[in-house]
C-alpha cells in the first residue's frame, strides 16, 4: 500500500541532471575570476585548472558512491548524520544552507549590474526584484520546470563557450603573418611559468573556487529517474566537462593574445572580453555579458533548489522544525523554498543598508563554509565505507582510489587554507572553527530542547 503523504517525485531526466551538473561545473569564477589568475600565473592556468579539476572529479566521486548507494533528500547531510552522528549532519546541512543562501544573495545581486550594462536608467533594486520572484515562482512550480530551467540556462552556456573555442580555433588557424595569434603564445613570453611555479601555486585556492557547485547534482538524487544510471553518467563526465570548457577555452584564448598584453589591472573585466576586444571584435562584449548573465541566474536558480531539498533533510533528521518537512501534492517542499527565498531576497536588501565592510565578513563565511564543505564531503566518504567494509556490502559505484583519494583530497584542502592565510585571507581561515563552534552551540540548544 503506498503512503498519502506526499513525497518529492523522480522526474528530473538524464538530459536534465547532466546539465546541472554542468551548470555547476561552469560559473562566473571561469568567465570573471579567471583575471586574477592569469595575472599571477600567465599560460600556467591550464595546468591549475587540471589540478583542480583532478581534486572536483576526486570528491564527485566519492560523493557518487554514496548517493548512487542511497539516492536520497539532504544528499552528504543525511550520510553525515547517519554513518558519522547527529552534529556531523546537522554541522553539514546547516553549513551547506548558508554557503548557498550567502552564493545566491551574491549572484543575484550582480544580476542587477548586469543589466545596468545595458539599461544603466533601470535601478539595481527593480531588475533584483524581477529575477528574485522569477526564480522564486520557478522553485514553486514542480521540479521538471527547475530542471527544464536549469537545462536552457546550462544549456546558454555550454553553447557560448563551445562556440567561443570553435572560433578560436578558427582564428588560430586562419592567423596571417602579422597577427598576434599563435600557438606560441603560451609559452614564448616568459615562458609557461612566467612567475614561476610560485605563481600559479598561489591561485591554486581562487582556482578551486571556480568549481563550487559540482555537488548540485546530488541534491537532486531524490528526484532523478533512474539514479543508478543517470548520476554515474553525469559525475563520469565531470572531468570530460573541466577538460573542455577550462583547459581547452583558456589554452585557445591564450594563444589568441599573449598573456602580458592584457589589461588586468580591472579585475572585474572577463579576460574573455578583452582578448576578443584587442582582436577587434566589439560584440564580444555583449555576448560575454549575457552569457555570465545566464550563469549567475543559473547559480541563484540552484542555490534556491539545493536550500529548500537540504532545509528538508534536516528537518527529517530531526535538524531543523517540523514543518520543513511539508511536501505539497507536485513534490514541492513549500514552506522550505519560502524560508530560503525570504533568507536569499533579506540578504539582497543588505546590499542596500549595510556597509561594504559588513558585507565583506558574509563573504569570509562564504570561503570558511566552500572549504568546510569539501572536507566534510570527503571525510563522509571515509565513514560511509567503514560502514559498508562492516556490511560486507558492494557499492554499486566505487569511488576512485579510495581511501587514498581521500587522504589526497583532505591535503589539497589544507594546501587551499594555508594559501588563504599567506595571501591575506586569514581571517577567513579564522573563520572556519568560529563558524564550527557557532554551529554547535546551536546544535547544543536544538538538543536541549527536545529533552
Amino acid at each position: 500500500m503506498e503512503s498519502e503523504t506526499p513525497q518529492l517525485q523522480r522526474r528530473l531526466k538524464n538530459r536534465h541532471i547532466q546539465l546541472i551538473a554542468m551548470g555547476g561545473a561552469i560559473g562566473t569564477g571561469l568567465f570573471l575570476g579567471s583575471a586574477h589568475i592569469i595575472q599571477s600565473a600567465g599560460p600556467s592556468i591550464i595546468l591549475g585548472y587540471l589540478m583542480g579539476g583532478l581534486i572536483a572529479f576526486l570528491i564527485m566521486r566519492q560523493l557518487g558512491e554514496m548517493i548512487v548507494h542511497e539516492p536520497v533528500t539532504g544528499s552528504f547531510s543525511y550520510f553525515a548524520f547517519k554513518y558519522w552522528g547527529n552534529f556531523p549532519g546537522f554541522l553539514t546541512g546547516w553549513n551547506y544552507w548558508i554557503l548557498y543562501i550567502l552564493v545566491a544573495m551574491t549572484e543575484l545581486t550582480a544580476v542587477g549590474k548586469y543589466i545596468n550594462y545595458w539599461w544603466p536608467e533601470i535601478p539595481a533594486w527593480v531588475s533584483v526584484l524581477f529575477f528574485f520572484i522569477l526564480v522564486t515562482g520557478m522553485n514553486l512550480t514542480n521540479v521538471k520546470i527547475y530542471g527544464e530551467s536549469e537545462f536552457w540556462l546550462s544549456m546558454i552556456k555550454v553553447l557560448a563557450i563551445v562556440a567561443m573555442i570553435l572560433f578560436g580555433i578558427y582564428l588560430l588557424v586562419t592567423a596571417d603573418v602579422d597577427s598576434t595569434a599563435s600557438i606560441t603564445n603560451l609559452w614564448a613570453h616568459g615562458g609557461f611559468f612566467p612567475n614561476g611555479f610560485e605563481g600559479l601555486f598561489y591561485m591554486l585556492a581562487f582556482m578551486m573556487f571556480a568549481f563550487g557547485g559540482i555537488e548540485l547534482i546530488s541534491m537532486a538524487a531524490a528526484e532523478t529517474e533512474n539514479p543508478d544510471q543517470n548520476i554515474p553518467k553525469a559525475v563520469n563526465q565531470t572531468v570530460i566537462r573541466v577538460f573542455l570548457f577550462y583547459i581547452c577555452s583558456l589554452a585557445i584564448l591564450l594563444s589568441l593574445v599573449p598573456w602580458n598584453q592584457l589589461n588586468l589591472g580591472d579585475l572585474e573585466h572577463s579576460p574573455f572580453v578583452m582578448i576578443f576586444n584587442l582582436m577587434g571584435i566589439d560584440w564580444a562584449a555583449h555576448l560575454l555579458n549575457f552569457i555570465i548573465l545566464t550563469a549567475s541566474l543559473s547559480v541563484c536558480n540552484s542555490g534556491m533548489y539545493a536550500n529548500s531539498r537540504m532545509l528538508l533533510g534536516l528537518a527529517e533528521q530531526g535538524n531543523a522544525p517540523k514543518a520543513f518537512k511539508k511536501v505539497n501534492a507536485r513534490g514541492i517542499p513549500v514552506p522550505a523554498v519560502l524560508f530560503s527565498a525570504l533568507l536569499i531576497f533579506g540578504c539582497v536588501l543588505l546590499n542596500y543598508f549595510v556597509p561594504e565592510k559588513a558585507l565583506s565578513y558574509l563573504i569570509y563565511i562564504v570561503v570558511a563554509a566552500a572549504v568546510l564543505n569539501w572536507i566534510m564531503i570527503t571525510l563522509i566518504h571515509l565513514k560511509f565505507k567503514q560502514a559498508i567494509r562492516l556490511q560486507t556490502v558492494q557499492t554499486k559505484f566505487p569511488a576512485l582510489f579510495s581511501p587514498l583519494s581521500n587522504y589526497l583530497v583532505l591535503v589539497f584542502m589544507l594546501t587551499v587554507l594555508y594559501i588563504m592565510w599567506d595571501q591575506g585571507f586569514m581571517l577567513s581561515v579564522l573563520m572556519l572553527p568560529v563558524w564550527i563552534v557557532i554551529l554547535f552551540i546551536f546544535f547544543k540548544i536544538l538538543q536541549a530542547k527536545k529533552t
